[in-house]
């Protein structure tokens, strides 16, 4: 076929793009700006059109869009308009996953690890959310295998057309509440639907709201199953070690308690097909994904790391990581910087916010990364008083350092001890010196 993705600089889309590709399709894409994402699915012959315009639509097939792209998109116009079939991502899920054996991972929180050390383990194509280190990017294909590892979506409900045969979920968290009109039974009742359309589940039993399901499932208990954590460094990289109940000792690329639970989803889920030994094995060639605790330099007065937390729940695990990380590295210091994300995100969990960063040093605030949103005040002063922010318009790296600028003015430098910045906005670009 010949597909066009809309808003294919986006993680998720880029990576059915590339999956769709690898399957023989002819596949071109469209975004609204330059990213490198974009660069990348160029290097590798995807025509991308900067910005959307209509004539990128010809003679394809289909058409898969995003969930942020609006129905008066001029490239959706042209495509109905040309009597081209157009389906939103979770739908056109339906159509890609449908012939495949999918290990689908879901959960507000470390579905992206989970997702990464599960195809460390596993044999068989992969598409997550983030870039996997261990094979460079965020989609891996493999025509011999049936078998596919699929970071599960639920901000926009498109976990339900994933076609799991196995069903991991980390938690439940209540997030992206917007698309479930802040409605929990709603939330709930599509994790229920979810969990209930695998043959195999596992399943974090701890979580408030994974305890009440009912039926077959492999469950893990974190506080009876996991012990004997402990946090080493190897040539600066950060592992975490652990037994897990009635399988034994496992190391793991990654600092925190939070790494061990996700590395025994992962563990247990193969473990309905694959020996011991081998899991055992493979796991220790995960190497972290790209944006979770990465490492970006480090020399005797500083270390720089980027993290994708934009959940409290998320940041508060980080900053018990680089607390444990900054330990070990000799440093007294820890800054973080943070790019709200979302408008909506921020005000549903502003007091969660305000508390997740306890630990840090110093924080830095930078503006809100909208996400198409309608920007919203928010009172960071009064929210943040005690930590007696510091307020950013911008940020530059210079070496292992972050330059704070406002009004195009450098107003700071952070140069000293643990910085660490969190976001899923273009943090992560600034934070590389990407752009």
């Amino acid at each position: 076929m010949k597909i066009h993705f809309i808003g294919i600089g986006g993680i998720g889309i880029s990576g059915l793009a590339q999956y769709m590709d690898h399957r023989g399709n002819t596949v071109s894409g469209s975004d609204i700006a330059d990213n490198r994402i974009v660069r990348m699915l160029k290097d590798r012959g995807i025509p991308v059109t900067i910005p959307h315009d209509a004539s990128a639509i010809g003679t394809q097939d289909l058409v898969v869009h995003s969930a942020i792209i609006r129905p008066d998109n001029v490239e959706i116009v042209a495509a109905k308009a040309r009597g081209i079939e157009v389906l939103p991502r979770r739908e056109a899920l339906l159509r890609i996953l449908h012939d495949k054996e999918v290990y689908a991972v879901a959960g507000a929180h470390g579905k992206s690890t989970t997702s990464a050390m599960l195809a460390a383990i596993m044999e068989g194509s992969a598409i997550i959310g983030a870039e996997s280190k261990q094979f460079g990017s965020n989609v891996r294909y493999d025509d011999a295998s049936e078998r596919l590892i699929f970071e599960a979506d639920e901000s926009d409900g498109s976990f339900l057309n994933a076609n799991p045969y196995c069903a991991v979920v980390t938690n439940a968290e209540p997030e992206h509440m917007e698309y479930y009109g802040y409605d929990i039974e709603r939330f709930h009742d599509a994790y229920r639907r979810f969990i209930a359309s695998a043959k195999l589940r596992v399943l974090n039993a701890e979580d408030p709201f994974l305890a009440t399901i009912e039926g077959e499932a492999v469950r893990l208990y974190p506080s009876q199953d996991i012990s004997d954590v402990a946090f080493v460094l190897r040539d600066g990289e950060p592992y975490t070690r652990f037994t897990l109940a009635g399988k034994g000792s496992f190391e793991v690329w990654g600092f925190g308690a939070h790494i061990a639970l996700d590395a025994a989803l992962a563990i247990l889920a193969a473990a309905e097909s694959m020996p011991i030994e081998t899991i055992r094995r493979r796991l220790v060639a995960y190497r972290g994904i790209k944006k979770r605790f990465d490492l970006l330099c480090a020399n005797e007065k500083a270390a720089m790391i980027d993290d994708y937390g934009h959940h409290p729940t998320e940041i508060a695990a980080t900053v018990a990581s680089a607390t444990t990380y900054a330990k070990l590295q000799g440093f007294d210091r820890i800054t973080a910087i943070w790019q709200p994300h979302k408008y909506s995100r921020t005000i549903d969990n502003l007091d969660a916010f305000a508390a997740c960063f306890k630990g840090v040093d110093r924080l830095v605030i930078l503006p809100v990364w909208a996400a198409g949103e309608t920007p919203r005040r928010i009172d960071f002063a009064a929210a943040f008083a005690a930590y007696r922010p510091v307020f950013a318009d911008d940020i530059r790296r210079r070496d292992c350092a972050l330059e704070l600028l406002r009004d195009g003015n450098v107003v700071g430098v952070e140069d000293e001890g643990l910085i660490i910045g969190f976001g899923a906005g273009d943090i992560t670009y600034k934070l590389r010196g990407e752009r």
